[in-house]
């Protein structure tokens, strides 16, 4: 998966083959927050206690998850590495998860730049690419498109995360797995987020907000208010300033009311006010830069 035609090619071998994919092993969608990895590992230990076969093993490379989340990309390693063995012999899902978290331990949002040389790029890329191969072929297509979101922590460059964004955008749409289809959100925003990047910020606004939509859809507060930040973002990117502001003050009101201060929504909040410049926004903008200071305290 070099190029979007290859992504395109892949998914028409897809559609000519009849056969559908095996149904997870395991449901481990259930067990996570990734807001609380060590409370999910808890809740994979649990459920290994009762596991056997794949299953097991699935859960034990989200286990191994949990703690490259937490910054302990050697524990994870040595987690997947002790079960190496007995994947060999195990179902694609179990293969394809395992090659992803080792992947993952290797380049990842929680990795440091200073973390990151050619050389842990290179052992996520290998990863990434068995995950790849190996989830293509079983028709694990949310796995598939996980795997492409990550390529683009492999390459970070904005025309690069554009590139793979777009194929995992193409892999979602073309599949009829409600897991794969889920995705759709998340992707647009990274589509989203590299276009903004690069200064296309119109371009950049129409897929925030279709991620916007999305969220709201999926009825997640959470995610709905982070997707809701972003079109703020561009929108102040845009000089759309009195409606970036109108969206970060309705952010913070939703935020205030769910007891989940945002130091970011802080911070566009400061800039806002020192780029409108009207009288008393100086004072505004020193006001949340101090609520944002005291946040991070």
């Amino acid at each position: 998966m070099k190029h979007l035609g290859c992504a395109l090619a892949a998914l028409l071998a897809m559609t000519q083959t009849p056969a559908a994919p095996e149904p997870p092993a395991v449901d481990i969608a259930a067990l996570w927050d990734f807001n609380d990895p060590a409370g999910s590992e808890q809740r994979f230990l649990s459920a290994l206690a009762g596991a056997q076969g794949d299953p097991a093993l699935i859960l034990q490379t989200q286990i191994a998850r949990t703690w490259g989340l937490r910054r302990d990309f050697e524990r994870a390693r040595a987690t997947l590495a002790a079960m190496a063995p007995r994947v060999a012999t195990a179902g694609p899902e179990v293969q394809a998860r395992h090659a992803l978290e080792w992947g993952r331990s290797w380049a990842s949002p929680r990795h440091r730049a200073d973390e990151q040389t050619d050389a842990t790029r290179a052992q996520a890329r290998q990863a990434f690419d068995q995950a790849l191969a190996i989830a293509r072929g079983a028709q694990l297509d949310a796995l598939a498109i996980d795997v492409v979101h990550m390529l683009a922590f492999v390459d970070t460059a904005p025309a690069d995360q554009l590139k793979w964004a777009r194929e995992a955008l193409v892999l979602a749409l073309a599949s009829n797995q409600p897991a794969a289809r889920r995705w759709e959100a998340s992707i647009r925003n990274n589509l989203g987020y590299a276009l903004h990047q690069l200064g296309r910020f119109d371009e950049a606004l129409a897929e925030l907000q279709q991620a916007h939509q999305l969220r709201l859809q999926a009825a997640n507060p959470r995610a709905e208010r982070e997707a809701r930040w972003m079109v703020a973002w561009t929108l102040r990117s845009l000089r759309r300033t009195d409606e970036a502001l109108a969206m970060q003050l309705q952010l913070l009101a939703d935020n205030d009311a769910a007891a989940t201060p945002d130091g970011y929504v802080f911070e566009e909040l400061a800039t806002l006010y020192r780029e409108r410049g009207q009288p008393g926004d100086a004072e505004r903008a020193a006001a949340y830069e101090r609520r944002r200071a005291a946040l991070q305290e």
